[in-house]
């Protein structure tokens, strides 16, 4: 039996015959060939594209906030769609479409189009997918099917946001009917604007496209505070509001009308002396400007730093941020401007002026003038070694952060301490293996601009000397001890002496050893007391024990040894019943046991040749090797 391979499409116009050779084989018996031949003939079938006609479907991506019944996909018979026949196209009005799945909110059309549902997709949830399958059929009969898949994703639009939620407005009475007052102006999609708290009688309104809020009759002196909302019209949840403040002033008609009627602004401290920070335009009631005369009043300190020419206010000196007078006015400098028009009978207009200066990270930190410190060897941890004071000329001063290069550890045995710059011991050290150490610290300015990321940091060089204390040996007094002691019976322990030694003034803990004489192991020390192990013995004996008191720390550690004669009387002979122990010290010379301990420690230049050396012969070996392998 010979079937269609299944998805393989016939063209009559590009192959119209197949020639299939067929081969058939029994036991025994010799191979038979025989050909099948398949003509293919031009016919009127109905064929869907290969994204539509696929496993997988043709896929359709969408984004949640699309408006309902917003067409989505259309399976057509044009290049663009879905379907083409093998002769000719058929109009969509001859083709029926059926959804074979019917739990999904999509629409599907008597014309191909899928839409979306409709109430619109959820546009709280994360990517959501719809799998379409469609069957599409011609009045002869002929039919094909595909899948679609609309993948709906989160939605990208801006959420509704007002530029300037709190606005105030002032205005002169006479303003006439729909003449502008003031104009909001929000951020996102499809905004739209309405007024939602108003006065009675309505005063205002508000263009719900454009944002502009006119008058609605002749304005008098008055205040009104409006509330306005900015919405999505397509998503009514995404909404903002803003308030507006609208206050109504009487005029006198023969003062001077100024633009703007105050000028506030921040200007950073590098602004050049010249700079112009604002140019009014003045109008008197003829509504010209050529009688009008400009002048500055304010406080001294701060009226020095501006100057007018003619309608412009400009600026006068540097506005320094880092002296202290620039502190002490609160870093704020206010004026007046007085517009004057008339000669006789003259007529002003005053502008407030208010300027902020903000602070411009200029300068780099500054390292001290000198910064070398001692410590002796012998400093516990967390001891203070120095202060590294830097100093920086942007206001605020001492707003600076302290770093190590390359932190704490036993290379560097030092902290340093972020705001106050205090270096600390935090490991141990030691003259002998090296005098002195070189710290690089880093010096980092904050809170000297406005942008925090602008920092400005400095490398110094900071020398701490390591102080070497003298050693001291462990002192034991007396250094030669006699003494007498009765045993106990066999088994029991009897306390001989205990060793009054001290070390060094560091406070280094003692530590003590039996040297010598220790016969069969008949003493033994706790810490500096010594005691003697009862045994059978019957005769009166004496045992020199040589006790060895070691003091200090690390590489510096020393020795004192201390002599004990200890007569032992056996616990059977008879002895006086006194228990005390008698200590006597024998005036002879002291015992001195000497120890020598040889410790080689190689110059730094020996280190280094030792080093550059060693790193030569390999390079020498690694080119020889190199040139073998090339021969």
């Amino acid at each position: 039996q010979v079937t269609l391979r299944a998805g393989a499409e016939l063209d009559a116009r590009q192959v119209n015959q197949y020639t299939l050779t067929l081969r058939a084989t029994c036991p025994g018996e010799d191979e038979v060939e025989g050909w099948l031949f398949v003509r293919v003939t031009a016919g009127q079938v109905l064929r869907c594209d290969t994204p539509f006609s696929s496993a997988e479907g043709d896929v359709v991506q969408v984004l949640a906030d699309v408006a309902p019944r917003t067409p989505l996909y259309a399976v057509l018979l044009q290049p663009l769609g879905g379907l083409t026949e093998g002769q000719g196209f058929s109009s969509p009005s001859s083709l029926q479409f059926r959804l074979r799945n019917h739990n999904t909110p999509l629409v599907l059309t008597r014309r191909g189009l899928i839409l979306a549902p409709d109430n619109g997709f959820d546009p709280s949830k994360n990517t959501q997918v719809f799998r379409l399958e469609i069957e599409v059929m011609d009045r002869r009969g002929h039919n094909c099917s595909g899948v679609v898949r609309v993948e709906v994703l989160p939605s990208r639009h801006s959420h509704v946001t007002f530029l300037e939620p709190h606005r105030s407005v002032t205005v002169t009475e006479g303003i006439g009917p729909l003449e502008v007052v003031t104009q909001v102006h929000a951020i996102g999609e499809n905004v739209r604007y309405a007024i939602l708290a108003a006065m009675a009688p309505v005063l205002f309104t508000i263009n719900e496209v454009t944002g502009e809020i006119r008058s609605t009759r002749r304005l008098e002196v008055a205040h009104s505070h409006l509330l306005v909302q900015a919405y999505n019209t397509l998503h009514p949840a995404d909404h903002a509001t803003a308030t507006v403040n609208i206050t109504v002033q009487g005029t006198d008609r023969w003062a001077p009308r100024c633009v703007p009627a105050i000028f506030v602004s921040q200007v950073p401290e590098t602004v050049s002396p010249g700079s112009t920070l604002v140019t009014l335009s003045c109008t008197d009631s003829t509504g010209t400007d050529e009688y009008l005369r400009y002048t500055l009043e304010g406080p001294p300190a701060s009226r020095s730093h501006f100057c007018l020419e003619g309608p412009q206010l400009k600026v006068n000196t540097t506005l320094d941020y880092d002296l202290e007078a620039m502190a002490t006015m609160g870093f704020q400098l206010t004026a007046t401007i007085v517009v004057t028009a008339g000669q006789q009978s003259p007529r002003s207009a005053r502008v407030p002026v208010l300027v902020t200066v903000t602070p411009v990270n200029e300068f780099r930190p500054t390292c001290p003038n000198s910064a070398t410190f001692t410590v002796p060897e012998t400093a516990a941890f967390g001891s203070v070694v120095g202060r590294v004071a830097g100093t920086d000329r942007d206001y605020p001063p001492g707003s600076l952060e302290y770093s190590l290069e390359g932190g704490s550890g036993p290379v560097q045995p030092f902290s340093i301490s972020r705001h106050t710059g205090e270096i600390r011991v935090v490991g141990p050290l030691d003259s002998q293996q090296q005098k002195s150490y070189r710290l690089v610290v880093q010096l980092t300015d904050t809170h000297n601009d406005l942008d925090p990321a602008k920092r400005h940091s400095r490398l110094c060089d900071v020398s701490v000397h390591v102080q070497a204390v003298p050693d001291q040996v462990p002192v034991c007094i007396p250094e030669v001890q006699e003494l007498w002691i009765t045993a106990g019976s066999p088994g029991s322990r009897q306390p001989v002496t205990r060793l009054a030694c001290h070390g060094s003034s560091d406070g280094a803990k003692l530590t003590y050893t039996i040297a010598g004489g220790n016969e069969n192991g008949r003493f033994r020390l706790e810490g500096n007391t010594v005691f003697y192990l009862s045994s059978n013995q019957v005769e009166p004996r004496t045992f020199v024990l040589l006790v060895e008191v070691w003091g200090g720390s690390g590489a510096r550690r020393h020795s004192t040894v201390v002599a004990l004669v200890v007569h032992v009387t056996p616990w059977s002979t008879p002895v006086p019943p006194s228990t005390t122990t008698q200590h006597t010290t024998l005036q002879k010379e002291p015992l001195v046991v000497t120890r020598t301990v040889a410790v080689w420690h190689p110059p730094a230049w020996f280190v280094a040749v030792l080093t550059i050396s060693g790193t030569l012969l390999l390079a020498t070996l690694g080119c020889t090797a190199r040139s073998l392998l090339c021969r």
